[in-house]
C-alpha cells in the first residue's frame, strides 16, 4: 500500500486521501483525522465503484470492516 500524491494523512486532515494497493486506486475520505468512507475504487482492469449517498447502508467498503480492521487500516493510513 502506498499513497498517491505528496500529502500525508495528517496534512490532508479533512479531504480525500488517495492510495494504491496492488494496482487498485482507492480514494478514502479523511474526516478530521478519522477514517470515514471510501469515495471510489478503480481496479487494475478498469472496473469502477464510487460512493453515492443514495446507496443503501453497508455498501461502502469501509462500513464492512470490523472494528479491528477499521482501526488497523486507519493506523496504516496514518503511517504512509
Amino acid at each position: 500500500m502506498g499513497r498517491v500524491g505528496h500529502e500525508s494523512w495528517d496534512e490532508i486532515y479533512a479531504g480525500h486521501f488517495q492510495i494504491n494497493v496492488d494496482g487498485w486506486e482507492i480514494s478514502i475520505y479523511n474526516d478530521c483525522d478519522q477514517l470515514d468512507y471510501c469515495e471510489q475504487c478503480v481496479s487494475p482492469d478498469g472496473r469502477h465503484w464510487s460512493f453515492d449517498s443514495g446507496d443503501r447502508f453497508g455498501t461502502d467498503p469501509v462500513a464492512l470492516l470490523s472494528t479491528w480492521e477499521h482501526q488497523t487500516l486507519e493506523r496504516m493510513l496514518k503511517e504512509l
